[in-house]
């Protein structure tokens, strides 16, 4: 596979992604009987959480072993788009909440 870097694209996959978790996540919650604010906030955290993780800035250890994961997304058989650096997708939670929220 070939690594190709393309922030446009990898912006638009990555915004994507965060919103199909954040709207993972609220039906899970939902499913489970969470409403109202509570729902909207839990949400937001879990998805917020998730993104961190993701975004290589949780700081993933155990037992001596770190994990530092970098974000890529398949974009042809061939093909996986990256940004240059780590994902930001937890920047992007707070935006894509409110917007899952005000539907």
């Amino acid at each position: 596979m070939e690594l190709k870097l393309d922030t446009e694209k990898f912006d638009e996959l990555q915004e994507i992604f965060i919103r199909e978790i954040a709207e993972q996540v609220r039906f899970k919650l939902a499913q489970n009987g969470i409403t109202g604010d509570q729902l909207r906030d839990l949400t937001g955290e879990i998805t917020f959480s998730m993104a961190s993780s993701l975004d290589d800035i949780a700081g993933i250890e155990v037992d001596g072993v770190e994990v530092s994961p970098y974000l890529t997304f398949r974009t042809t058989e061939e093909e996986l788009t990256h940004c240059g650096e780590n994902s930001y997708g937890h920047e992007l939670v707070a935006d894509i909440n409110k917007k899952l929220f005000s539907k």
